[in-house]
C-alpha cells in the first residue's frame, strides 16, 4: 500500500507528497476535534483515472472541507485501478462533497465515527496506536466531576485531587512518559487497607495464573501495602511480559473506544483512588480495581491474547455487536470464573478487586453457566450489586478460541490483523494482502520445522 500525506496551507491548497518518497511516513497534521472525522474510501470512474486525485481534492475545496489524511493503494475490486482513502474534518458542507464524490466514483464507502446506522457505513476505528489520542478524553462519566451519591461528593479535598488526576490524563499523548503521581498518606492508607484484605484471599480464591504473576509484581513494580505502584513501572513490566501497556484515562470510556484500545494491547487505566471513608467500595474503576484486578493477568500470554481478540473483533463492528462484545468482556475479564484442578477460581478483575464479591462468587449463592459467547453476550447484568449469574470458562485458551469463532459472526466487509512491528491495524480485504500474509506464515513454518529437526 502506498501512503501519502496532505498538509493544509492557509489558502486551502494541498501539497501531494509522493508515496514513493515517503515510504514509512504517515504522520498527519490533525485538525480540531479530529475524533469526529469521517473517512471516505473511493475509486474514481475509469474514464476519470488521469488526474482523478486532483479533481477529487477540488470537490472538497469547493465545499470548504478540510482533509486530515490521505492514503492510496491498488484496488482489490477493480483490476489495474487505484483506491483512495481520505479523512475529512467535521467542517464545511461535507454532505455535498460526499454526494458529488459518490457520483463520480466506481466504488464508494463511508467510515464514520458519528454514523446513524450501519447500512453501507463502517464505524470509525483507530488504525495506528497514536489514533487512541483521538478519543482518550471522551469519557462518559466521572473524571473531575462526581455524582451526588459518590462517597467523595461533599469532600472538597477529594474533589480537588480528582480534578488533578483528570487533568494529567487529559493532557497525556501517546509516546510520552506515563504521569508520575505522588500519592498522599491518606490515599496510600486506603490502598493499604484494600491490599491487606485482598491478599488474604488470593491464595485460595484466585486462579493459578494470577497467583503466579502477583509475586512478580511485588518484586518488580512496587506492589506492597505501603506503596501505590506507578503506571510507568507497571506498564514496562507488562510490555516485557506480553506487549501490553497502560495508558492513563480520566474516567469511563465508551465500550467501543475501550475495546479498541485492547486491539493494540493497550489498557486504559485510571490513577485516582476511591474515597477513604469507603475503602472496600467504589462506584467506578479506580487504581485499586485496575492494578489489583486487571493488571496481573495482562502479564499472562493466554489472557493477553484473549483480551486482544475481543478488541480486534470490535474494530468496525456494528453498534449492536459492540454491546455484545462488551457484555462478553464483562462476564470474562471483569467477572469471569474458570475451572482449575476440579475447583472454581476467579480471574475477573471485578472479583479480584472486591473483598466481598470474591468470597460471594465462589459460594453456593450465585448461578453458574458455561461461557458461550453467543449466549453470554445476551445476558443482562447489574452494575451496582453482586452478580446473580457468573459464566465459567474451561480455560483462557478455550475462552480465546470461542471468542475467535464468535468474532467470525460479526458482519463487516473485511478482516483485521494487528502488526506488532508498526503497532497498527491492517485491513485485509484483497487477495494480494492475503497472499503476502500466507507467504509470511509459510516462512514462520519453515523456521519451526527447522527447529523441530534439531531437537
Amino acid at each position: 500500500m502506498g501512503i501519502a500525506d496532505i498538509t493544509e496551507d492557509p489558502l486551502g491548497e494541498y501539497e501531494y507528497i509522493d508515496p514513493i518518497l515517503m515510504k514509512g511516513g504517515n504522520y498527519i497534521k490533525e485538525g480540531r476535534d479530529s475524533a469526529k472525522s469521517t473517512c471516505l474510501i473511493f475509486s474514481p470512474r475509469e474514464e476519470d483515472e488521469v488526474g482523478a486525485l486532483a479533481r477529487s481534492l477540488k470537490m472538497f475545496e469547493e465545499h470548504s472541507v478540510n482533509l486530515l489524511h490521505i492514503e492510496s493503494r491498488s484496488s482489490s475490486r477493480l483490476p489495474n485501478r487505484y483506491e483512495f482513502m481520505v479523512e475529512c474534518a467535521p467542517n464545511g458542507n461535507l454532505g455535498a462533497a460526499v454526494e458529488n464524490l459518490q457520483k463520480n466514483s466506481s466504488y464508494f464507502k463511508i467510515i464514520s465515527r458519528n454514523h446513524k446506522d450501519n447500512r453501507g457505513t463502517v464505524p470509525w476505528f483507530p488504525r495506528r496506536i497514536r489514533d487512541l489520542d483521538k478519543f482518550a478524553n471522551q469519557i462518559l462519566s466521572y473524571g473531575a466531576e462526581l455524582d451526588s451519591d459518590h462517597p467523595g461528593f461533599t469532600d472538597p479535598v477529594y474533589r480537588a485531587r480528582r480534578k488533578y488526576f483528570a487533568d494529567i490524563a487529559y493532557n497525556y499523548k501517546h509516546g510520552e512518559p506515563l504521569p508520575h503521581v505522588d500519592y498522599t498518606e491518606e490515599e496510600i492508607g486506603t490502598w493499604g487497607h484494600v491490599f491487606r484484605e485482598l491478599t488474604k484471599l488470593y491464595p485460595t480464591h484466585a486462579c493459578r495464573e494470577y497467583n503466579h504473576v502477583f509475586p512478580l509484581l511485588i518484586e518488580n513494580c512496587g506492589f506492597r501495602e505501603d506503596n501505590i505502584p506507578q503506571l510507568e513501572d507497571v506498564s514496562n513490566f507488562l510490555r516485557d511480559s506480553t506487549g501490553f501497556s497502560l495508558r492513563p484515562v480520566a474516567g469511563l470510556l465508551s465500550s467501543r473506544d475501550f475495546l479498541a484500545g485492547l486491539a493494540f494491547r493497550v489498557f486504559h487505566c485510571t490513577q485516582y483512588i476511591r474515597h477513604s471513608k469507603s475503602p472496600l467500595y467504589t462506584p467506578e474503576p479506580d487504581v485499586c480495581h485496575e492494578l489489583m484486578g486487571h493488571v496481573p493477568l495482562f502479564a499472562d500470554p493466554a489472557f493477553a491474547q484473549f483480551s486482544q481478540e475481543i478488541g480486534m473483533a470490535s474494530l468496525g463492528a456494528p453498534d449492536d455487536y459492540i454491546e455484545k462484545l462488551a457484555t462478553c468482556f464483562w462476564f470474562t475479564a471483569e467477572y469471569g470464573l474458570c475451572k482449575q484442578d476440579g475447583q472454581l477460581k476467579a480471574y475477573g478483575a471485578g472479583l479480584l478487586s472486591s473483598f466481598g464479591e470474591l468470597q460471594y462468587c465462589l459460594s453456593d449463592k450465585p448461578e453458574l453457566r458455561p461461557f458461550e459467547p453467543a449466549k453470554t453476550a445476551l445476558q443482562k447484568y447489574p452494575i451496582t450489586e453482586y452478580q446473580p449469574v457468573y459464566f465459567v470458562a474451561e480455560s483462557f485458551e478455550n475462552a480465546k478460541e470461542k471468542m475467535i469463532k464468535y468474532a467470525h459472526t460479526i458482519p463487516r466487509p473485511f478482516g483485521v490483523r494487528y502488526n506488532a512491528y508498526t503497532q497498527s491495524i491492517e485491513i485485509l480485504d484483497s487477495k494480494p494482502q492475503i497472499e503476502n500474509l500466507v507467504d509470511g506464515i509459510h516462512h514462520e513454518m519453515q523456521i519451526l520445522l527447522n527447529a523441530l529437526k534439531k531437537l
